[in-house]
């Protein structure tokens, strides 16, 4: 193997150049917000709902030019803390200065929304070239200029080749405690999970129990639980860096920890002692497995307009209506239902959160209890678990169960939890992007066209390299805002951003790994098809990307 091209800047340069780029980044963001908020005010200086919809694509094209200013500086913070520990060598060198002089280039020139969305600060968000060219300061042009080049790329697709079987390409930024996690995640992901994946997604299989024993007596789905309820009451980071991992062998199997999470997380912040002595240990121990049951079939991501009701009658709720895409509600064994329990109330007031109990079910009899019937959802990807719509006729639910005690607080209490599911979904998307990585650069390597392997190709090489780029960014972002909840902090607008950029960039992995394979991708035989469905998923749910941009958006708008 030839030697990796010298690289030009060396490292404390680097940091500080990071730095500076960074405040000049998020200066940009700064104007733009500004520039933006005139076109949404109301007559009395707040932000209009009426005009932020009519100026959606400015408003959305502002989430993600933030979202590439967090990612940047996400970036610099990075590079200063492995300089610090001296552990940022060739490798993490050579993933911030690509990572970004590409990022600082599209957020003055044009940020990808979507395949046939752009944004540019002049233009969309109404800056003029100008005020533009105030923020590119040295630091900028010279990343710019000499980040994300032909031999940057060159040399660390000769990093990457090289890598001696490191679960992520450089350093991850993480301690030895997370890293001993991610190692013993691995280890499990590549013996029990990744040989079977395909086949389980082709046959549409549920995920076999006895991988679901194993994922309990290593303790998965009580990662964050608190000790005193049968947990490891391990930080919110320590979920990240299993359900990446856990994902990268197969989302299905990763996605199963985050519905524990989902659950425990509403049980733990809205429920009574009572109930969190009652669930928590049996959801910790793997015992009680849960759904999330919240979505309707003409409501979508308006949770506020959901139908579904719920009677109290004695000591007894009565719940009729219907749900869908309902994740692994046969094998379930309670599930956490929004449901409107005061019709009188418009609007997310009238919502109450209920924890439902239920006998599992099979495919044979896939709800062997009164008043719940339902069928299931054909799917591209994200299979293992199974996605069903649900039909409650008189389904009964005893009156302690309604979480909390409490009428009128399901949508305040589901709320409390989106953080911590964004930042879930963001680590899954990494494990995805991962996994894209693995297939296409081992492919690329056996693959031989025109006498050499793929990999020595440089647009093939190319792809390749801004994978483990992206990668890197994505993963950063959603550590940082895992830190943040962890030290308790407000992280909403964090976790979005992460989620939001995680699920692009996943789609991106998944779609160049599949490039790469050419015709064989398109095969249903090749793991790489599996994973292109499997990350068309992440921009869709726990908040789809529009709706997305439009919570970062407002929460950017109305704080400035």
């Amino acid at each position: 193997m030839s030697a990796s091209p010298a690289i030009s800047t060396q490292p404390q340069d680097l940091v500080s150049l990071a730095r500076e780029a960074g405040e000049a980044a998020m200066g940009l963001v700064a104007e733009a917000t500004r520039r933006v908020r005139t076109k949404v005010l109301s007559a009395e200086g707040k932000v209009s709902a009426e005009k932020l919809e009519t100026e959606q694509h400015a408003a959305h094209g502002l989430a993600w030019l933030a979202t590439y200013g967090e990612g940047v500086r996400e970036l610099a913070a990075y590079a200063a803390r492995l300089q610090e520990s001296g552990q940022l060598g060739e490798t993490e060198t050579l993933l911030v200065r690509i990572g970004l002089g590409e990022y600082l280039d599209q957020m003055f020139s044009g940020i990808p929304m979507s395949q046939g969305e752009m944004v540019r600060p002049t233009g969309s968000l109404g800056l003029g070239a100008r005020e533009v060219a105030k923020f590119r300061n040295a630091a900028v042009e010279t990343l710019i200029a000499e980040g994300n080049t032909t031999e940057n790329r060159a040399a660390l697709v000769a990093r990457i080749r090289d890598n001696g079987g490191s679960a992520t390409i450089g350093h991850s930024g993480l301690d030895e405690d997370m890293e001993a996690i991610r190692s013993e995640m691995r280890r499990f992901g590549l013996a029990e999970v990744a040989p079977h994946a395909h086949e389980w997604h082709l046959k549409n299989d549920y995920i076999p129990m006895e991988i679901v024993t194993k994922m309990a007596e290593l303790g998965v789905f009580g990662l964050t639980i608190p000790e005193e309820y049968g947990g490891m009451g391990l930080p919110k980071i320590s979920m990240c860096v299993v359900s990446e991992e856990l994902s990268r062998a197969y989302i299905g199997v990763g996605s199963l920890g985050t519905r524990s999470e989902i659950a425990a997380e509403l049980i733990l912040c809205g429920g009574t002692e009572e109930q969190k002595q009652r669930f928590l240990p049996g959801i910790a121990s793997g015992d009680i497995l849960p759904t999330a049951v919240f979505t309707e079939p003409n409501t979508g991501s308006d949770l506020a307009s959901l139908r579904t009701k719920a009677v109290k009658d004695g000591d007894h709720w009565t719940i009729s209506g219907n749900k869908t895409w309902i994740t692994h509600p046969v094998r379930a064994d309670i599930m956490t239902v929004l449901v409107r329990t005061k019709p009188e109330e418009k609007g997310h007031r009238g919502l109450s959160m209920l924890i439902a109990e239920k006998p599992r079910g099979s495919d044979e009899t896939p709800f062997p209890v009164e008043g719940l019937s339902g069928g299931e959802i054909e799917v591209l990807g994200y299979r293992g678990m199974k996605e069903y719509e649900l039909a409650f006729d008189g389904f009964k639910v005893p009156a302690g169960n309604l979480l909390g005690e409490v009428e009128g607080k399901g949508f305040a209490q589901l709320m409390q939890t989106f953080e911590s599911a964004r930042i879930q979904t963001a680590a899954r998307a990494v494990g995805v992007a991962q996994s894209a990585l693995d297939l296409g650069l081992r492919y690329a390597e056996e693959r031989v066209q025109f006498g050499k392997a793929l990999v020595n190709f440089p647009r093939v090489a190319d792809k390749l390299a801004m994978m483990a780029v992206e990668i890197n960014i994505a993963r950063q972002l959603t550590y940082f805002s895992a830190r943040e909840k962890d030290e308790g902090k407000r992280c909403d607008l964090e976790a979005g951003m992460a989620k939001l950029l995680g699920a692009r960039v996943a789609w991106a992995a998944a779609d160049n790994a599949l490039q790469i394979h050419g015709g064989n991708g398109f095969a249903l035989e090749y793991a790489v098809s599996r994973v292109l469905c499997d990350a068309r998923i992440l921009s869709i749910f726990e908040g789809a990307a529009e709706i997305q941009a439009q919570v970062i958006a407002r929460r950017l708008l109305e704080a400035a």
